[in-house]
């Protein structure tokens, strides 16, 4: 991804990739290493991989309504792995909005998977695949 993401994208609302049940609209906050953190007004705040965004969309004739505060302290790291640690023991979501979502309690996070407590279930699942993440503030 591009080291100049926020040079381009600041105060700027976009979607993230094109179209789809992966593609969401919202405010880009932040750019790490291997990460993106954009605020939704349905969602609240998205962590994407960047390995896995396929295109960014600035909308030239109107801009796309948005009327979301910014969290003051929404999660923050330098690589995803250190996010997703950050997030052990909270609800989070994995891949909203495909057929691969897992919602659940998040309880280990491995080199190359997480455990995720969901229902009665020990869900395993490989970093790789992770394309998204959000989760629930206790706010």
């Amino acid at each position: 991804m591009s080291e100049n993401l926020m040079k381009y994208f600041k105060d700027t609302v976009i979607k993230v990739n094109r179209d789809g049940s992966e593609s969401k609209i919202g405010k880009l906050l932040a750019e790490k290493d291997d990460y993106i953190v954009v605020l939704t007004e349905e969602h609240g705040v998205v962590y994407y991989k960047t390995q896995h965004i396929k295109s960014f969309t600035e909308n030239m004739k109107g801009k796309w309504e948005f009327d979301v505060e910014i969290p003051e302290n929404f999660k923050n790291a330098e690589k995803f792995k250190d996010l997703l640690k950050s997030l052990k023991y909270h609800w989070v979501k994995i891949n909203r909005g495909s057929s691969e979502m897992v919602k659940g309690v998040l309880c280990e996070v491995k080199d190359d998977f997480v455990h995720l407590v969901a229902n009665e279930e020990l869900v395993r699942i490989p970093m790789f695949y992770i394309n998204n993440v959000s989760y629930r503030s206790k706010n």
